[in-house]
């Protein structure tokens, strides 16, 4: 008898635990609420947003090739070998489209409630929510793809900005995600402020706004490919690089200026900094990159100078949610990696084939 009571209580403690398990993680809220214009990307933070945690694609000039073990990385299953080359220019074509693209100067134009600054801290607010559901990145970009292209054509007022951008998350999510958060978590990190009726509408609103076209092609969809033709310096793959990559990448999403810069010129201009990052003294163009990317070192100037201040802080310096997701162990700590103040002008010359 006594046996069989220590038998049930170890089966009690059992279930005790596993439920425990199964409890959903407390999440921390956060209520932007009416975001000032006084908040600026170079004064003082006021709000703090949840804790972080091709065909062997023939890549080739006429003049040179890639070599064997860039021809191997290519022969990816992943990759689409076969067809790689067709959906890259595919997405090239798509992103191209005006229904895939924001305004360019939706404020000002479009809104007179919401700054380029409330933008901004909308989008690092929106990096910690991703990193607290675990959400994939292409997640994120889509998201801030959605947000732009709401408002571009949607007056909205300024306490209804965040609820924009948790109904967007949530589309993407729903669009990307395996197991996408619930409409309550959405409405649980903004400390309640908005009702699961209200991220629905919203919902609905971005979605018949947009039309239901929600797979337009992001910095993310070119940035891998890209990412592996830059490989080819170095002989075995540079984790630094790739992740280096990433971080430049999502410290453009907080950037209103980078709208005006295709998704694809976006990625090749994140490559041509990291490169230069890791490399200084090397020039960080080569042929190779530019067939694949179809952008000569001149086309990515302005974009890459814009990025190069991200990266030094010259841009949104107290948006500090991407760069301390990247300061992190896993990402190899890019974010504390820094690049020489200026960039060689020469660098951006052309190319010998």
């Amino acid at each position: 008898m006594a046996d069989q009571r220590l038998t049930r209580m170890a089966k009690k403690r059992a279930m005790e635990a596993i439920e425990t398990q199964l409890q959903p993680a407390k999440k921390n809220r956060v209520v932007l609420g009416e975001i000032s214009n006084n908040t600026t990307a170079s004064g003082s933070q006021t709000m703090r947003s949840v804790p972080v945690k091709f065909q062997k694609t023939k890549c080739r000039s006429k003049k040179a090739k890639l070599s064997d073990k860039f021809d191997e990385k290519l022969s990816d299953p992943q990759m689409c070998e076969a067809y790689a080359t067709d959906i890259y220019e595919y997405l090239r074509n798509m992103e191209r489209e005006a229904s895939k693209r924001p305004l360019t100067e939706y404020i000002g134009k479009v809104q007179n409630d919401v700054s380029v600054n409330m933008r901004a801290v909308l989008v690092d607010w929106l990096v910690d929510v991703a990193e607290e559901y675990k959400l994939l990145s292409h997640t994120l970009y889509l998201t801030i793809s959605y947000i732009d292209r709401f408002l571009s054509i949607n007056v909205l007022n300024r306490q209804k900005l965040q609820l924009l951008g948790v109904s967007s998350m949530l589309i993407a999510a729903k669009y990307e995600e395996i197991s996408p958060p619930h409409t309550k978590d959405f409405s649980y990190i903004t400390d309640n402020t908005y009702t699961k009726q209200e991220v629905v509408k919203m919902e609905a609103d971005v979605l018949k706004a947009l039309k239901f076209e929600m797979g337009n092609p992001t910095v993310k969809s070119f940035l891998r490919k890209i990412t592996i033709v830059a490989q080819e310096d170095y002989k075995m793959h540079n984790m630094q690089l790739e992740f280096l990559g990433y971080y430049l990448a999502e410290l453009s999403l907080l950037e209103y200026d980078c709208l005006k810069f295709l998704p694809s010129l976006v990625a090749a201009s994140v490559i041509f900094l990291s490169r230069f990052t890791l490399k200084p003294r090397s020039h960080p163009w080569n042929s190779a990159l530019q067939q694949l990317s179809g952008h000569k070192p001149y086309d990515l100037k302005e974009c890459v100078q814009i990025l190069h201040d991200l990266q030094l802080g010259r841009r949104a310096g107290t948006l500090v949610a991407v760069r301390e997701k990247y300061k992190q162990h896993q990402f190899k700590r890019v974010s504390e990696l820094s690049s020489p103040s200026a960039i060689p002008v020469s660098y951006f010359d052309d190319v010998k084939a």
